[in-house]
């Protein structure tokens, strides 16, 4: 999937792709035909980083419904003729299927209408049948049957498939249904479990019982292409360079049960210098079992030249703790160069840190946004960090950081922050977030924004209470500030 193009947050398009608040309120104060324009681009062109965990569907849908809007735009996005091409990749329309699903459950019967054309004939018919499943009736799910039946051949090849779409599917409703009047599906509905136990079974080669055996292991020594699990799927290369180093982790489990005192100075001559696969085994080890030598070895494995090398030593500094790497983290993170080391110093001190890291965590903070900008996963550690941490220093870029990131879920990490320690969010960017995308960005913002001289905010709460496709916890939040008063 490529990078959606985001527009500037100032805008109403930047705002609706980012699921603001405020965009919703801007839209509904725009003219309508720029309003409609911009809300079809946000569902037509996926806007997410990561539509896995991030939230759209249900912001968009209350949009459509509050303006009214027609489907017309997104009718012509399922039925284009990319779907034609058969392309597998969900990406494409699996935004406009889930706001067409939220869209079903608010009572438009033009997009249950428009859900069971897709069902039958569209590429992506898998998350549409899954968006029914949750909003159609059984009369409409069974006469979807066929269309759907008729993608899978008889023959081996079709069962597997059937057995496999039956295996996926994220709602077993339809299938249940069907199963009942179609002995294909019935038997594959019983056999689909038996292949995921059979793949369980199928496990990749595991190493000796021994230190030796276990740090060879890491480094691939003796094992087959497809000896880590990947079935292959990695071509010929998927154990070269990183190979080792994705087996570290498990080949560190592995030590922890084999590796007895007498093995200690081996394994610390492997994090120093074995091969990138025990090497990253041998420091995740050590740093588990608190050696006393690890910091040295973590800040020579971070400036190594290896990248797989130095990625895995940040990654495993930040899951430690203890005082003696907390000390050394604290001048890791004052190097006033900066660098990779620093700024993984700086995340430790986010998470474990006490009260006196606050200026090192804000200023790697500035640090990360300077030079990578609103949007980079490190962010989330540092922002939870300075809130945890009561950092006031952090309130200008925090708010920076809430306005311009693109990651809803970033978004309420730093509002999350924000209400901890900024003393105007409660009158300010809580009643924005009332309207968020992000179900726990509207629970933060109902249970900190401020309800009295404002009628918009108890209007707003109201609406929310009786919001049939509203979180559960949401609705809890909401109506625990309404009975307070």
């Amino acid at each position: 999937m490529f990078e959606p193009a985001i527009a500037p947050s100032a805008s109403l398009l930047g705002l609706l792709q980012r699921g603001r608040g405020d965009g919703t309120l801007h839209a509904l104060a725009a003219e309508r035909h720029d309003a409609l324009a911009a809300l079809e681009e946000c569902v037509t062109c996926d806007p997410r980083r990561d539509w896995q965990v991030e939230n759209r569907s249900l912001y968009y849908a209350r949009l459509f419904m509050e303006l009214e809007a027609p489907l017309t735009g997104l009718e012509n996005h399922l039925f284009h003729v990319d779907d034609l091409l058969g392309d597998e990749d969900e990406s494409r329309t699996g935004l406009t299927l889930a706001v067409l699903g939220r869209l079903a459950g608010y009572g438009r019967r033009d997009a249950l209408l428009l859900l069971r054309r897709y069902a039958a004939s569209g590429s992506n018919w898998a998350w549409a049948l899954d968006e029914l499943a949750v909003h159609d009736d059984d009369d409409s799910l069974r006469a979807l049957a066929a269309p759907v039946l008729a993608r899978f051949p008889a023959g081996p090849e079709g069962d597997a498939a059937l057995r496999a779409a039956v295996r996926e599917a994220y709602e077993p409703r339809p299938w249940h249904l069907w199963a009942t009047e179609h002995p294909r599906v019935a038997a594959a509905t019983e056999r689909a479990p038996f292949d995921l136990w059979q793949r369980q079974l199928d496990r990749p080669q595991v190493p000796e019982w021994s230190t030796a055996a276990v740090l060879a292991w890491a480094d691939g020594a003796g094992a087959s292409g497809a000896s880590d699990g990947s079935g292959g799927s990695g071509g010929s290369g998927g154990d070269s360079g990183g190979g080792p180093v994705r087996r570290a982790a498990a080949a560190a489990r592995c030590l922890s049960a084999v590796a007895g005192p007498g093995d200690r100075l081996m394994l610390r001559q492997a994090a120093r210098e074995a091969g990138e696969g025990a090497r990253c085994a041998a420091l995740r080890h050590l740093a588990d079992q608190d050696d006393e030598q690890l910091p040295d070895l973590l800040e020579l494995a971070a400036h190594d030249p290896s990248r797989a090398v130095s990625d895995f030593a940040l990654a495993t500094l930040g899951c430690m703790n203890g005082d003696r790497i907390l000390g050394r983290a604290r001048r890791w993170a004052a190097d006033p160069e900066g660098g990779r080391l620093a700024d993984a110093a700086g995340r430790l001190l986010a998470r474990r840190g006490t009260a006196q890291d606050a200026p090192l965590v804000v200023a790697a903070l500035h640090r990360e946004v300077s030079a990578h900008g609103c949007d980079r996963p490190e962010l989330s550690t540092l922002v939870d960090g300075a809130g945890r941490l009561a950092a006031a220093a952090a309130v200008p870029v925090l708010r920076h950081i809430y306005a311009e990131t693109v990651c809803s879920q970033l978004r309420f990490n730093a509002a999350r922050s924000l209400a901890g320690v900024d003393p105007w969010f409660a009158t300010g960017a809580a009643f924005e977030c009332l309207w968020d995308c992000e179900d726990a960005t509207r629970e933060l913002a109902a249970r900190h924004v401020t309800t009295k001289g404002d009628v918009r905010v108890l209007e707003r709460l109201r609406r929310l209470a009786a919001d049939p496709g509203e979180d559960a916890e949401v609705h809890a939040a909401v109506r625990g500030r309404l009975t307070a008063g």
